[in-house]
């Protein structure tokens, strides 16, 4: 069978979410499946691909797929043209699109919806793109993977008509992530924080991220305690960050938050493991891998009640209203104080379970078999 798949997030010199579900998916799909010829469909010339295997072809297609307009010419004519003269069987893609314009049948991620629950967060071209093509690409898929049960639920209330072409396909943990040892914990803080303990925001900062509120409740849980804890903030500023910078430079304790900009691999891992607490305090995300990171190492989480978040921090993690600093600022507390810290981690230890890469990956390959062009299978 020859398995086309939508590569456009294997190309940056730093994986980010949806590149790293791509990449944790293909590879272990290859390596358990090298009986079929995957090709990988990259928008540009990669000199180090992140994928190298005797099974996977790299087809590049141009162009760059970057914008809008960008995006409508590979995915409506620079994809279809590859996968016929590839004679591909089925194309996967990974990252929340597809093409309305090949007769392959098509597999795709839905990560989340947010462009319809914050459209104003949205570039005035990006938005437009996406109303007019995502309800089509939903509707033109031969199946739908949903990142979590709630994104799941959320596909469906705005497109009840797929309902019956949706399933779940969890994110799962990077090996790198494990507890660390006391002596190497000490070691992280007094490189990262001055030797304090600390509380870590992970991800790009922009508005539906919340992390003015989390700012905000650090300012109170400060004041209350007087703790000597440092808020460290571990990720780039993306866009609209005028809100966030402003709280930031206002807040009474600015000389204890502390910006890392963007962390990956080990480093991450390690400045996770080192952690009091994983904080995600956003409005909407579609899985929030940085909390299923924490549960990893065994570091509790505090995650805002909206969509996904409860889901995958679990019966362990500190819940708060999103837009409650004061609530938040009372979890950074119950946090630091740890009364209940080894139950909410153990707690954690047995929800993590359900996320693994291995079985969302069999998941996808069966589900891609299933609809993939049946003479062509051997």
């Amino acid at each position: 069978m020859r398995i086309a798949i939508n590569a456009r997030f294997l190309t940056t010199p730093h994986l980010e979410g949806i590149g790293w579900y791509t990449y944790e998916i293909v590879r272990r799909m290859i390596e358990q499946h090298p009986e079929h010829e995957y090709l990988l469909l990259y928008d540009r010339t990669v000199p180090h691909p992140f994928i190298v295997h005797p099974s996977a072809k790299p087809v590049v297609c141009h162009p760059p797929a970057r914008h809008p307009l960008l995006w409508m010419a590979w995915f409506e004519c620079s994809v279809p043209l590859a996968l016929r003269r590839a004679q591909a069987d089925v194309l996967f893609s990974p990252d929340g699109y597809c093409s309305l314009r090949t007769p392959v049948p098509q597999c795709m991620v839905v990560h989340d919806l947010a462009y319809l629950h914050f459209p104003s967060h949205v570039p005035a071209m990006v938005r437009a793109y996406y109303r007019f093509f995502v309800p089509r690409q939903i509707q033109k898929a031969e199946h739908l993977f949903a990142v979590s049960g709630a994104t799941q639920d959320d596909i469906v209330h705005w497109f009840p008509g797929c309902r019956e072409k949706i399933s779940v396909a969890y994110n799962g943990i990077r090996d790198c992530f494990n507890p660390l040892g006391e002596a190497e914990r000490t070691e992280v803080k007094r490189t990262y924080s001055g030797g304090a303990e600390y509380f870590l925001f992970v991800g790009a900062i922009h508005p539906r991220k919340n992390v003015e509120t989390l700012v905000r409740a650090f300012g109170l849980f400060k004041s209350k305690t007087a703790s000597k804890a440092k808020l460290l903030i571990a990720g780039r500023l993306a866009w609209r960050t005028d809100a966030f910078l402003a709280e930031l430079n206002a807040s009474s304790s600015r000389s204890d938050i502390l910006l890392l900009n963007y962390l990956d691999g080990e480093v991450l891992a390690r400045v996770t493991a080192s952690a009091v607490a994983v904080v995600q305090p956003s409005f909407l995300e579609g899985f929030g891998v940085p909390v299923l990171e924490a549960l990893s190492c065994n570091v509790p989480v505090i995650v805002s009640d909206r969509f996904s978040l409860p889901e995958v921090g679990g019966p362990g993690a500190y819940t708060f209203p999103a837009e409650d600093a004061h609530a938040l600022a009372s979890c950074l507390e119950g946090a630091m104080l740890g009364v209940d810290r080894e139950s909410r981690i153990t707690l954690g230890k047995l929800h993590r379970e359900q996320f693994d890469w291995n079985r969302s990956a069999d998941h996808i390959y069966q589900r891609l078999v299933a609809v993939a062009r049946p003479f062509r299978i051997q």
